[in-house]
């Protein structure tokens, strides 16, 4: 196998992890499953997540994970532990699990995890039958997918289940983008510019991003551009993503504010949480500079916009 990478953590790390609801999948300890919030929620019938109230997705029935647990860049924004789980590529050989070990273990993971809620007097058992079934697989949960090389096929394991699948990619590899066909393929666009983009991501890989954005004008699956607002960061310059997303000509752009959570404390300072009216107002100067665009839907509690491409033959 030509995939070479360090795997920067230890067994005290996956322990926190998994104290933490991350449940590792496979063999190999580069996957993991871990029910969200609005999974409880939707099965005590207490509402549903945003990509529900944008995208018909069921919280209940979504299995969310990663079938890489390493990420190339630091985002300071991200909520994750991404001073335990790094990776430098050429060091040393990595064994990757098959797709159908990781799809198989997803399913078997989500159900044993869900078997908890059935002796709940909260729990709403119709909802929970469906919880069972699960019909949808959101490949964002932690560290970047595309570095698992064999994500195409992950992706087609799923498919063949007669799920839906999301992907969410920080777009540093251009050629799996260029390869996948999810459901819906996510890119984050945290920036519009390169310097701007360095100091959020500490990263190196804006000609692959740039390049990412020219492939997903090209994709026949549903696009989305995602742009995590950071208050006093990359609150600026609405045209430069208006250019950016120009480029990308995706489906939807979603706007939405960071979140005080998580590793992201030890970051940046709750200050960097905008208001979701701050949001809003942001994801008003991008569709004013854009001709083909407009604000559709939002999610207050989430803090999110949804932007509308009026030319899309995709939307749903």
């Amino acid at each position: 196998m030509d995939q070479k990478a360090i795997l920067n953590y230890d067994e005290e790390t996956v322990r926190t992890l998994g104290r933490q609801g991350y449940h590792f999948v496979g063999t190999h300890k580069h996957s993991a499953v871990k029910t969200c919030l609005w999974l409880w929620k939707s099965i005590r019938g207490e509402g549903n997540c945003y990509k529900g109230k944008f995208y018909g997705i069921s919280a209940h029935r979504c299995i969310q994970m990663t079938p890489s647990v390493f990420c190339n860049q630091s985002c300071l924004h991200c909520w994750r532990p991404l001073e335990a789980f790094n990776i430098e590529t050429n060091k040393r050989e990595v064994v990757w699990d098959s797709p159908a070990e990781i799809a198989e273990g997803c399913m078997n993971e989500q159900k044993r995890l869900i078997s908890g809620f059935k002796g709940s007097p909260r729990t709403d058992m119709a909802t929970f039958l469906e919880a069972a079934e699960p019909k949808h697989v959101a490949i964002s949960l932690i560290g970047e997918p595309t570095l698992y090389p064999y994500l195409k096929e992950l992706i087609d394991e799923f498919h063949a289940r007669e799920m839906t699948t999301f992907v969410v990619s920080n777009g540093t590899k251009p050629e799996v983008v260029r390869e996948i066909n999810p459901t819906q393929l996510y890119l984050s666009l945290n920036a519009p510019e390169e310097l701007v983009y360095k100091k959020i991501a500490h990263g190196d890989y804006w000609s692959c991003i740039m390049e990412s954005l020219d492939e997903l004008s090209r994709k026949e699956c549903r696009t989305v551009i995602r742009i995590t607002c950071m208050e006093g960061m990359n609150m600026l310059n609405p045209a430069g993503y208006a250019e950016l997303l120009k480029h990308a000509n995706p489906d939807f752009i979603e706007v939405k504010g960071y979140m005080h959570l998580g590793y992201s404390r030890k970051r940046l300072s709750r200050d960097a949480m905008p208001a979701h009216a701050r949001v809003k107002d942001f994801t008003n100067e991008i569709v004013d500079c854009l001709d083909a665009y407009r604000v559709v839907d939002e999610s207050e509690i989430s803090r999110v916009v949804l932007v509308s491409n009026s030319s899309s033959e995709r939307i749903i």
